[in-house]
């Protein structure tokens, strides 16, 4: 007697709740959110067709406002029956189109309440992060459960395991029974999260069960993100997004040795040299912090402030980039035997007065120096001798009084002079006499390569290495037209070499040579 007193006395607690009209509020309002929810529908054989066609109505003008996709609301639906079925995952439907055409093609599945079998396969295939299809790691996860009250079996063994693994729990019953079991599967507090009403009263529910998801599943996180020495941005949710108000942002450096900042209401600066505010609309959803100091800690909070409805204050600390003062980074450019082009970065022109480049040979050269304006990020050094590593220092000049510098080592190219004459003379059929001359530089020998350049021979070559104080060879067994040609070899690179073409008449294809 007593706990059918107790239900209808909770009967009537919903039906006097002030949401009174049916909630109309358009598809894809609500960008406040990011979680899983899993509705659990009761559509056995104690649930008629019409009840069950009324609960699907419910689920549809419930879920319409809500923003669905990866990095916002999913939403999966399980059937209880005999066989309990899995209708669709939290990665089947990232559009309202779809979620709405899904729910009115569902078909009740019957048979016996196997309520105990739905919540395994919901934990299982839905409710377990990081499972295939399965909620995600990190985020709010809600179980509402759909019923007539009706033998619901022995749930309160798995909805209590499903509360110890963080998943919250809520209840519509259409029945006024049980009303002992339901309220202690429910997430407290009961009478935000358990609902008993009339199958044809539904719809005086729904604002009130859509914000006691809201409430699970608000998205109250604030991030920063493109820090700099001096400013950063700050990222959330637009939680006010269709509502009146605005967001108060105040920021402050953290003072040296103390914590961080936080806590709902708290201003930052407490304890510190103040705060810096700003206001930011109602639409928005990011903020550019300014003016603060390199290598500094800060600390910010974001309030959305609506009359509309209640939200917490939000916190976070981050820390500015160290000052970064050029030259940060030099290199080398444009390399040849007797200049090199420095280059160096980041460009500040109007930090940096001027930058004063010295460079000298390895290990004792001479010091050589050449200063260049602030609006310059390279210069071109000459007169360097090739083949040679030079010490080159950068320094920038700022206006502060600051000097930062930055050393690196460079290497010229070697000299390789191109090969200064070549000639052949031919000796007789098939045989030719190759005669070179060298120009300058340090030789560590010749590159000779031979090919015949008739159809017959095409592709029948040879190549040949030869000592730097090589002059001249012989070849023989050489086809007609035979192109030689003749390269210096250097320490880094091959010079430039020089080929000519053998004219004589032989049926010769093997080839040969003769020192």
């Amino acid at each position: 007697m007593e706990s059918h007193a107790l239900a209808t006395w909770v009967l009537l607690c919903a039906l006097l709740r002030p949401s009174g009209t049916q909630d109309t509020a358009p598809e894809g309002v609500l960008n406040c959110c990011e979680g899983d929810v899993l509705f659990l529908l009761d559509s056995s054989g104690s649930v008629s067709s019409y009840e069950h066609s009324r609960m699907l109505s419910f689920l549809s003008e419930l879920l319409l406002p809500f923003s669905l996709g990866e990095d916002q609301v999913r939403v999966g639906l399980l059937q209880v029956g005999t066989q309990p079925r899995l209708e669709f995952g939290f990665d089947a439907h990232s559009s309202q189109s779809g979620l709405q055409g899904a729910l009115k093609n569902v078909k009740p599945v019957r048979g016996d309440t196997n309520t105990v079998e739905a919540l395994r396969m919901a934990k299982e295939l839905a409710l377990t992060p990081g499972a295939a299809g399965g909620a995600r790691e990190g985020l709010p996860r809600v179980l509402v459960w759909l019923t007539d009250g009706v033998k619901p079996g022995d749930v309160m063994g798995p909805m209590a395991r499903l509360r110890e693994e963080g998943v919250a729990v809520l209840v519509v019953s259409t029945g006024h029974g049980n009303y002992q079991v339901l309220k202690q599967v429910v997430t407290p507090p009961v009478d935000r999260n358990l609902y008993f009403v009339d199958i044809d009263d539904m719809s005086i529910i729904t604002k009130d069960l859509r914000d006691a998801i809201i409430e699970i599943i608000r998205a109250e996180r604030i991030t920063v993100r493109d820090v700099a020495t001096d400013s950063a941005t700050l990222q959330w949710r637009p939680v006010l997004s269709g509502l009146t108000g605005y967001y108060e942002i105040r920021y402050s450096l953290v003072p040296t040795g103390g914590t961080s900042v936080g806590g709902s209401g708290t201003s930052p600066g407490t304890g510190s040299t103040g705060y810096k505010k700003l206001t930011q609309a109602a639409d928005s959803s990011s903020a550019r912090l300014t003016g603060l100091k390199p290598d500094t800690t800060y600390s910010a909070t974001l309030t959305p402030e609506s009359n509309d409805q209640a939200f917490n204050t939000l916190s976070i600390t981050f820390k500015t980039k160290p000052d970064v003062l050029s030259p940060s980074v030099v290199t080398v450019s444009e390399s040849g035997p007797t200049s090199i082009r420095v280059s160096w970065g980041p460009s500040q022109p109007e930090r940096v007065t001027s930058y004063h480049v010295e460079y000298s040979a390895l290990p004792r050269g001479k010091l050589h120096s050449v200063t260049v304006g602030g609006t310059q990020d390279s210069t071109l050094l000459r007169d360097l001798q090739p083949d040679t590593t030079y010490l080159v220092t950068v320094s920038g000049r700022h206006t502060s009084g600051t000097e930062k510098a930055m050393s690196v080592k460079v290497c010229t190219q070697e000299v390789t002079p191109a090969l200064a004459d070549l000639q052949l003379t031919t000796m007789g059929s098939g045989e030719v006499q190759v005669d070179w001359r060298s120009g300058a530089g340090a030789l560590r020998g010749y590159w000779l390569t031979w090919e015949g350049q008739q159809n017959s021979a095409r592709g029948l070559g040879s190549a040949l290495y030869l000592p730097p104080d090589s002059s001249s060879t012989r070849l023989t067994h050489l086809p007609p037209a035979t192109r030689v040609c003749v390269s210096p070899i250097y320490r880094t690179a091959r010079g430039e070499g020089l080929c000519c073409t053998a004219q004589f008449h032989s049926n010769a294809l093997s080839y040969g040579y003769q020192s």
